[in-house]
């Protein structure tokens, strides 16, 4: 197969007024360089100039397979800086011997076409250096390919389009967490995706070296096969996913689902060669792994049947994600994108507690798959969150790469060097300013589980791990200070996990799930146990840190809890410091998750406490043992406080409390006021 020239991109990321940095992934190798318009509209006659900006080019290239060419494109000025504030335009140029190409060649400049990236009438894509509020930045989190319902990424788009040509459009996108699902493939495109996985590594990465098991028969073709992972995700990789039948493993895997939810090219691709397949030709290419052999037995009819049944409603599922993709790479071309990891990027209960990380560590074939997904992450969103990363990844990305050699030194130094990467978050010079949490490897396990306490009003304080650990916040600290950012400023935090959760759902955790963990149920591993607030002193660090940044307006931006929710809390400390949080949670972008009876359950529940809750100001305080405790009103509060709140939840429209259709936030900042609202379709 001849795979397209443009696999993915081009996707504008980190943009600041002294370099604009382009992501792109081509399945040859070019030489590249960008060029730069300022675009000036006359309103009189209505015509758009485009006055071309002196600016030098460096392109940095991995080439991660025999066809696949990832590049970061770094475009600066000539002297000076890039006019902020005012939208720029972009064309990318491509040689290769007696070979000149740019974004025209692929028709992707033809405001006529109906796949082009640029917007309304206007000759290239576009996009601002945000400097000065006020600001609107886009956020979400949660997209998996066969989510429920339909991928609100494409609304995002229209927002873009509907003010192309204004500086009040947002600046910038946020990527909060699981912008793919590792873990949970659709059956439908888990073949597409292994064979493109390895057209375009032009190599087979020989799992069987680090796992011998996989030599086996039995397991060389469940590898394989639709279905077949489940039980070599739990017991080679000793993951905890119960949806792993599909789990991605080698690099390939990765890079093909990345290219898949980011650019329509290899879709196109997959239907001009024929790869979609109906269950029942699946199913006759011996393609589909099943538990109960015998054909005749009624477990294997019950099994044939449920398969099918999955397979179809799949296939349904990423119909709307066909429909989206154009939108989907039309925003990342034109709209500066950040993004950080959560858990479904690298694999379901990364890092859940210490016994997990260490049971995946000591499984070699566990080991490798985490780096395989980390190497991905790096290559596919850390990368342009980061670009100068490239002096610590570079070189042992592609030496690895260039022998693809399992258990050699360039693979171990590969492993180690993802594996104790401390450096993950980030500031992004957004207005105003913002700084995303590695809330994933940066994890502090010390604190053991306390008994639940039975009568006392309490947010238990050491059930989970504490999300961030010193470290990791000392890093945010010496990053924000190098940034230029300032006390007094104000700041966004990015934190993919909710500081503030929706009461009522986590409380029916609490009051009926934790208790069991003291009769040595695994509640951790068997319900999502990783807000912040299951971890008291974790909790208490991130407000002690963020009041001594003392930021004039600290606005949370969360997703990971498949709703929408807007938080106020006032907090105030012994010593006389006070700090006042904005909190906005938007996800899913695209996988919604209440749905059926035990959705509506919750729905409804939710619906009956709503009026009560935005009625309400809530108290709360933290005592000498890190437990946050509710207090009946602020006098009730015990005088041996840490620190005090009271907090308030925003209705987000009418009188509900959360929303949990697919959705997309944005974050609105002007004069000192921050607000957001939530997109849906």
């Amino acid at each position: 197969m001849e795979l397209p020239t443009i696999l993915c991109g081009p996707i504008v990321r980190r943009v600041d007024p002294a370099q604009v940095f382009f992501w792109i992934a081509l399945s040859k190798p070019y030489d590249m360089k960008a060029q730069l318009f300022m675009i000036e509209h006359n309103g009189n006659s209505r015509v758009t100039d485009y006055t071309n900006l002196a600016c030098k080019t460096e392109t940095r290239t991995i080439q991660a397979g025999r066809n696949l060419f990832i590049s970061m494109i770094n475009v600066s000025p000539h002297s000076g800086l890039f006019p902020t504030d005012q939208l720029l335009g972009y064309n990318i140029f491509f040689e290769s011997g007696n070979e000149s190409l740019n974004l025209d060649s692929f028709d992707l400049l033809s405001p006529a076409h109906p796949h082009s990236i640029v917007y309304e009438n206007l000759a290239y894509p576009t996009f601002m250096i945000n400097k000065e509020s006020p600001s609107n930045i886009l956020y979400g989190s949660c997209r998996k390919l066969h989510g429920l319902g339909l991928d609100t990424m494409s609304e995002a788009d229209k927002i873009i389009s509907s003010s192309a040509t204004k500086t009040d459009r947002p600046p910038s996108l946020f990527l909060m967490g699981d912008q793919i699902y590792a873990d949970d493939v659709a059956d439908p495109v888990f073949k597409i995706i292994t064979k493109l996985g390895h057209e375009l590594m032009g190599q087979e990465e020989d799992l069987g070296s680090v796992e011998p098991r996989l030599k086996e028969d039995i397991f060389r073709s469940r590898l394989q096969q639709i279905n077949g992972r489940q039980y070599i995700s739990e017991h080679f990789c000793r993951f905890t996913s119960r949806n792993a039948a599909n789990h991605l493993l080698r690099f390939g895997d990765y890079a093909a689902m990345y290219l898949l939810s980011w650019s329509p090219s290899l879709w196109e691709h997959a239907h001009e060669e024929g790869l979609f397949k109906t269950f029942q030709e699946a199913l006759d290419q011996d393609e589909i792994y099943f538990a109960f052999k015998n054909e005749d037995s009624n477990e294997h009819k019950k099994e044939r049947k449920q398969l099918q049944d999955r397979y179809q409603k799949q296939m349904k599922d990423l119909a709307n994600v066909m429909e989206a993709i154009y939108s989907v790479r039309r925003l990342l071309a034109n709209t500066p994108t950040y993004m950080i990891f959560d858990d479904h990027d690298i694999t379901d209960d990364w890092n859940l507690t210490q016994e997990w990380k260490a049971g995946v560590w000591n499984a070699p074939l566990g080991r490798h798959v985490i780096s395989n997904g980390l190497s991905s992450y790096w290559l596919f969103q850390g990368w342009g969150n980061e670009p100068d990363t490239y002096t610590h990844f570079g070189q042992i990305m592609q030496t690895y790469f260039d022998s693809l050699h399992l258990g050699a030194l360039p693979h171990k130094n590969w492993v180690h060097s993802l594996w104790n990467y401390d450096s993950w978050q980030f500031t992004a010079p957004t207005a105003p300013q913002a700084v995303f949490l590695d809330t994933r490897t940066q994890r502090d396990y010390a604190n053991k589980p306390k008994p639940v306490k039975v009568g006392v009003r309490i947010d238990e304080g050491q059930l989970g791990p504490n999300l961030l650990n010193s470290e990791g916040w000392n890093t945010i600290g010496a990053k924000l200070k190098e940034s230029g950012w300032n006390s007094g400023d104000p700041l966004i935090l990015v934190s993919p996990s909710p500081l503030y959760g929706i009461g009522l759902i986590e409380n029916f955790l609490q009051t009926y799930m934790l208790p069991l963990s003291t009769l040595g149920f695994p509640v951790q591993s068997n319900f999502d146990l990783e807000a912040w607030k299951y971890n008291g002193m974790g909790f208490n660090a991130f407000l002690q840190h963020v009041s001594l940044w003392n930021p004039s307006d600290c606005m949370i931006l969360s997703g990971d809890v498949h709703s929408a929710s807007s938080v106020q809390s006032d907090i105030s400390f012994p010593d006389g410091r006070s700090l006042k949080i904005h909190q906005f949670t938007s996800s899913p972008i695209k996988n919604m998750s209440y749905s059926g009876f035990s959705g509506a359950l919750i729905k409804f529940m939710v619906s009956l406490n709503a009026r009560d809750r935005i009625n309400r100001t809530l108290y709360r305080y933290c005592n000498q043992e890190f437990d946050l405790v509710q207090a009946e009103h602020e006098n009730s509060v015990s005088p041996d406080y840490i620190w005090k709140e009271s907090i308030r939840y925003q209705p987000i429209k009418g009188s509900a409390l959360i929303e949990t259709e697919n959705n997309i936030g944005l974050l609105t900042y002007s004069d000192g006021r921050p607000a957001s609202k939530v997109i849906m379709p």
